[in-house]
């Protein structure tokens, strides 16, 4: 009897590594293994230490094996990090038939055009994103194929990224005795899974917080309109928190994970005094290794550091959304996922800096998984593969990611063993 087919999700983070193990059983995909560990060869979303961080990789995924009984050939790998971004392009050729017939040669060849771009020759398109065809001067195009023409013009998003990370990754991953099925950009692996279609066609943005960046992909009509990552994350919230409070950066985490909020719930509890809270931190912690005591704060402490560092993430994010002409013109509003959406309160702040309806976005469809934020990548990393959608389905996210797929085996087949 044949093996059930299991789909492998393996998220490489500045902050931690994960890997999760799907098997389908019937109609609906299970959880069979999750696990993570620390990540101490990366900065700023892009591998820095080649060996440390595929030694992190043959880790975890020998852990996955114990689990699940059986050997992980192959993995499903997001790509992150500050260097990725999207430019707008565009390409223009005459219709080839003596018809005026658009043919999907001709298609191709229009979305090649947009590709004549100059970027630094560090960099590479990654991938092309349509946002409309036009055929004469009919604008608004989304399928142009069959349809009839002299000239077809394509306006596009171009993703690009940074040529050696991109190396980087893949050869950390194949390093660890592994292949790899396909990459897909942290952003768009987290929008696999936590959004939904209608949000795409309405119009929404999604807000990824991780540990050292911060991502916004930003979705209208069902295709992505925006991309772009930032160099702030949760962990520039535990740096301005260990010095704020004169401690270590792990006795700040811990801080910021029990009682950290954005903004300050009641009236009274900003006069609520940092003994109490004390007493909590010494039962569970061992006192800090500078002062040998515990570290004293109020709510209000917290707040006027964690506040400030937030706002200027959401600040961001409001500069980059009126930079494309989204403003407070999002229906279905933000989706904040990460493991910096965890923070308490955040929903909040985002309400009230961005002034559009806000939501902490789970990932869907896996039975088992828990409600977590910050597994939204490694989710969308096992929902990224072809397989998780059934043959012939109507979904977005299987024309989607069934494009996707043969894009980028032919995109790095050299890698590939």
């Amino acid at each position: 009897m044949a093996r059930a087919k299991i789909i492998t999700g393996l998220d490489i983070g500045t902050n931690s590594i994960k890997v999760l193990v799907a098997e389908k059983r019937g109609n609906e995909w299970n959880v069979l293994s999750y696990s993570s560990i620390p990540s101490f060869g990366l900065r700023k979303g892009s591998v820095t230490n080649l060996e440390e961080t595929s030694r992190n990789i043959q880790t975890l995924i020998a852990g996955a094996e114990r689990d699940i009984g059986r050997r992980i050939n192959s993995v499903y790998v997001n790509m992150g990090g500050s260097h990725l971004y999207v430019t707008p392009s565009d390409g223009l050729i005459s219709v080839s038939r003596a018809d005026h017939i658009i043919s999907q040669e001709d298609i191709d060849r229009v979305l090649q055009a947009t590709r004549a771009i100059n970027i630094s020759r560090n960099e590479e398109i990654l991938d092309v994103f349509p946002k409309e065809f036009i055929i004469d001067d009919q604008k608004g195009v989304k399928h142009p194929l069959g349809l009839s023409g002299v000239r077809l013009q394509a306006k596009v998003l171009l993703l690009c990224y940074f040529q050696q990370n991109f190396v980087n990754l893949t050869q950390a991953v194949l390093s660890a005795k592994l292949q790899i099925d396909d990459i897909i950009p942290s952003p768009l692996a987290a929008a696999e899974s936590v959004l939904t279609r209608e949000q795409k066609e309405a119009g929404v943005a999604l807000i990824d917080i991780g540990a050292s960046t911060t991502s916004l992909a930003v979705f209208e009509e069902g295709d992505l309109v925006h991309l772009a990552v930032f160099p702030l994350g949760s962990g520039n919230v535990t740096h301005d928190l260990a010095i704020g409070l004169k401690t270590e950066i792990a006795t700040a985490e811990d801080i910021k994970k029990q009682y950290g909020s954005c903004i300050l719930s009641e009236k009274g509890e900003k006069e609520k005094k940092g003994s109490s809270l004390k007493g909590k931190l010494a039962q569970n912690q061992k006192p800090d290794p500078i002062t040998s005591l515990p570290v004293s704060f109020t709510k209000k402490n917290l707040v006027d550091i964690i506040e400030p560092r937030v706002s200027e993430i959401f600040d961001l994010m409001q500069k980059e959304l009126k930079k494309i002409g989204r403003q407070e013109l999002l229906p279905a509003g933000v989706v904040l996922t990460g493991g910096g959406a965890k923070l308490s309160r955040i929903k909040d702040l985002a309400k009230e800096r961005l002034k559009l309806p806000c939501r902490i976005g789970y990932p869907k469809d896996i039975i088992g998984l828990q409600e977590d934020p910050s597994l939204a990548t490694v989710a969308g990393l096992v929902m990224s593969s072809p397989d998780f959608y059934e043959e012939g389905s109507n979904s977005m996210s299987f024309e989607f990611m069934k494009r996707w797929s043969s894009k980028f085996r032919r995109m790095f087949r050299v890698f590939i063993p």
